[in-house]
């Protein structure tokens, strides 16, 4: 009897990098610490980390799950609040707010989708058939509106099965919190700065890291989690990155932390600004802030002035300046080495995408998780997936700026008429004629969140789904009606957010010292 000879299995595997990247990565591999790998994870206290990403998506969730990872005691190690959406202020136009809700719109109708009901009853333009805004037919967005918060529930047929979320956190906390489980599970970390990466003169791939203080570290596998600097995956192995500036032009954040005012709303704000945007995060023992903007249209001096002077609470820090360059690699893994997190690209902090792509990095590696052979067909649909991933998270974050009819400043004025992606202008295209929008296979993001920006931001379609003319109007209207009053009764019996952290995840108390 024949058969393939099994190819020799990872022995040492080395983690470049701490922060969210590092140490989600390393505890997502501890498991393999068992199977006799060993794990190795290089960060410099020195070096820092960016540490803004403080809030999530749904699939966070996730990620937590197969770790298994008990939320509320996660949540209270992390000062996190929990998020039911973005509140998004000033985009469409100076005075526009939507929210951009997690979970669903409404209710499938005979195979319909729910925007398609609605935007029906808008044409008619009949005011006894007025659906009223769409925000009134989620329960994420009512739930948020009267500070509510409460987990979801299976039953499809209630309105709670509706309702998704994600959390808000200290990022730094986060990072603590997995790195005290990937060490309790063999991790081993090294403090320390590289002063060089060795490579193989055989095949050039990397074969160790050599610190400054003359350690090195043999690796068989590599992880490149070092930031906007990519040591490995773009210093060492020389992998370009891919500017998307030109369709992101905010390349600049400063970011400060301020007291807390009152109770955390269990949502995340975005406020457009002249030449970019604000964002504000509760925790429960602070709130994040921070203004995303573009350098060729203000001073760092002046972005940082508009940031404290919107502060809720007084600052706790002074603000910090972040520099980068929305992109991604041209690829994500070479030889072996994959990069995971900011090394691997950047969009930036709207719509709180970065966490969720170090968590689909990690979550792809694993399922192709290589052995020494480091087979090029596994490599390739690696990099086929996260690039088609990144792309997708690019065109949704384009669509906030180009879909705007702001016209007060040359930065909105660059964005409204800049030339856009040949992907998401074929997307609008075919929302515009009949309001149709589709998932796609690697998306991150849903029929239902395209929709919210869509509408939010004012691009009405032309026309409705025909086969919404099969509905009755008038029993439409009953059933809007209806649905609208049933989620805000549903919202009103939730617990106040505040309450329900208070009950299962509070934050222990830290002493004043």
């Amino acid at each position: 009897m024949t058969g393939t000879v099994p190819r020799a299995p990872l022995a040492r595997i080395v983690i470049v990098g701490g922060g969210s990247a590092g140490w989600m990565t390393a505890a997502a591999l501890a498991r393999l610490v068992a199977a006799g790998t060993t794990i190795t994870l290089v960060e410099s206290d020195e070096i820092g980390t960016v540490g803004v990403g403080e809030a999530t998506v749904p699939p966070l969730l996730d990620f937590n799950a197969a770790l298994g990872i008990d939320e509320n005691a996660f949540v209270a190690a992390t000062q996190g609040t929990f998020k039911l959406g973005i509140a998004f202020e000033d985009w469409g136009h100076v005075g526009n707010r939507y929210v951009h809700p997690f979970g669903k719109y409404g209710q499938l109708t005979f195979g319909i989708p729910f925007h398609q009901i609605w935007l029906r009853q808008r044409l008619l333009g009949v005011a006894a058939a007025d659906p009223g805004p769409f925000d009134h037919y989620a329960i994420s967005i009512a739930a948020a509106a009267r500070g509510r918060f409460s987990k979801p529930i299976a039953n499809p047929e209630a309105v709670l099965s509706g309702l998704a979320y994600a959390y808000h956190f200290d990022a730094g906390l986060y990072a603590r919190f997995l790195r005290d489980r990937a060490e309790a599970q063999g991790v081993a970390r090294v403090e320390g700065k590289i002063a060089h990466v060795e490579k193989s003169p055989d095949n050039g791939h990397l074969s160790g890291v050599l610190l400054a203080d003359g350690r090195r570290i043999e690796g068989d596998f590599f992880v490149d989690c070092s930031g906007f600097r990519a040591l490995l995956i773009g210093e060492a192995l020389g992998v370009p990155y891919r500017s998307w500036q030109h369709w992101l032009p905010c390349d600049s954040a400063v970011a400060v932390p301020s007291a807390t005012v009152g109770p955390p709303a269990p949502y995340t704000r975005s406020i457009a600004e002249k030449a970019g945007w604000r964002w504000r995060i509760p925790l429960q023992h602070r709130t994040g802030n921070g203004h995303v903007y573009s350098s060729a249209h203000i001073d760092d001096d002046a972005a940082a002035r508009a940031l404290t002077e919107g502060l809720d609470g007084a600052p706790l820090a002074d603000p910090r300046v972040l520099r980068f360059t929305a992109g991604r690699r041209e690829k994500l893994w070479e030889k072996n080495c994959v990069a995971i997190g900011l090394s691997a690209g950047f969009i930036e902090p709207l719509e709180s995408t970065s966490i969720h792509l170090i968590q689909s990095g990690i979550f792809r590696l694993m399922a192709l998780f290589p052995d020494r052979s480091f087979a090029p067909v596994e490599i390739d649909a690696y990099n086929r997936w996260l690039i088609d991933e990144y792309e997708n998270v690019r065109d949704f974050i384009v669509l906030h700026y180009h879909a705007s009819t702001r016209s007060d400043s040359d930065f909105w004025n660059y964005c409204r008429t800049m030339d856009i992606p040949d992907s998401l202008a074929a997307r609008l295209e075919l929302w515009r004629g009949k309001g149709r929008v589709f998932r796609g296979s690697n998306s991150l993001f849903t029929e239902e969140s395209w929709t919210a920006v869509l509408f939010g931001q004012g691009i009405i379609p032309h026309d409705a789904d025909p086969l919404t003319a099969m509905l009755p109007v008038d029993e439409t209207t009953r059933f809007l009606t209806h649905m609208r009053t049933i989620i805000a009764q549903a919202a009103e019996a939730m617990p106040r957010h505040e309450d329900y952290i208070a009950r299962h995840c509070a934050a222990a108390q830290r002493s004043a010292a």
